[in-house]
């Protein structure tokens, strides 16, 4: 399974981006679909969205109101739709899933991550 995240990019303050996540392979069905992001100099991935196989959707507080995480199941592929970006949004976003291959137990994956640069 192959995780491929794109859409990012460099925008000015109050700007807006669309990231997407594909997952290909031999999926049987995704379960939770995240995204993460790793700002310069932090070593750990902050968690900015989840979506489970329900569609219920939890935000970190920094983004709510601001950004919006999205699923299509039958294109195996997670969206997050982010508006009026700040600086402080500069991160590379990695996209995660948990992934039933051939109907056995859940594994996690990562994507390959992509930058997003706000500019003040």
């Amino acid at each position: 399974v192959q995780l491929q995240a794109s859409g990012g990019g460099l925008v000015q303050t109050g700007g807006s981006l669309r990231l997407s996540c594909a997952a290909s392979g031999i999926i049987s069905f995704i379960n939770a679909l995240r995204w993460y992001r790793q700002a310069p100099g932090n070593y750990q991935r902050e968690l900015v969205a989840d979506i489970s196989l329900s569609n219920r959707s939890n935000y970190a507080d920094s983004v709510k109101g601001r950004f919006t995480i999205s699923r299509d199941n039958a294109e195996n592929t997670v969206y997050l739709q982010m508006n009026n970006l700040k600086p402080e949004d500069t991160a590379v976003y990695y996209c995660n899933a948990d992934v039933a291959v051939l109907n056995t137990t859940l594994q996690n994956y990562w994507g390959q991550g992509t930058q997003v640069t706000v500019s003040s």
